[in-house]
């Protein structure tokens, strides 16, 4: 119990979302199933070596979701994990924040 007491969400946001793409992953992720290609299309300029790279460490973190089919051509299909949807809030209140303080 100790270790938990001594962890800082500050932190420990940054290890597992900390990546210039990851939260537009989880963005584009909140409402439905991408392939590899179209998320590469939708995030405009990450190199697809990066998003290959972000996409193992956020599966690996329990935050996104890789299945797979048994298809030729193979197809694989990313999602949200429900630790990925529970972010749905953060992204929103980050979201007003953008808003209300761009210029």
């Amino acid at each position: 119990m100790k270790e938990k007491e001594n962890i800082c969400p500050a932190t420990e946001f940054n290890n597992k979302l900390g990546g210039k793409w990851k939260l537009a992953v989880i963005y584009n992720l909140r409402n439905r199933k991408l392939r590899f290609g179209q998320l590469a299309a939708i995030i405009e300029g990450v190199s697809r070596k990066v998003l290959t790279d972000h996409l193992k460490q956020m599966e690996d973190d329990g935050l996104v979701k890789r299945e797979s089919f048994k298809e030729t051509p193979p197809r694989v299909e990313y999602s949200l994990t429900q630790a990925g949807k529970d972010l749905g809030p953060v992204l929103a209140t980050i979201g007003k924040w953008v808003i209300k303080h761009h210029k």
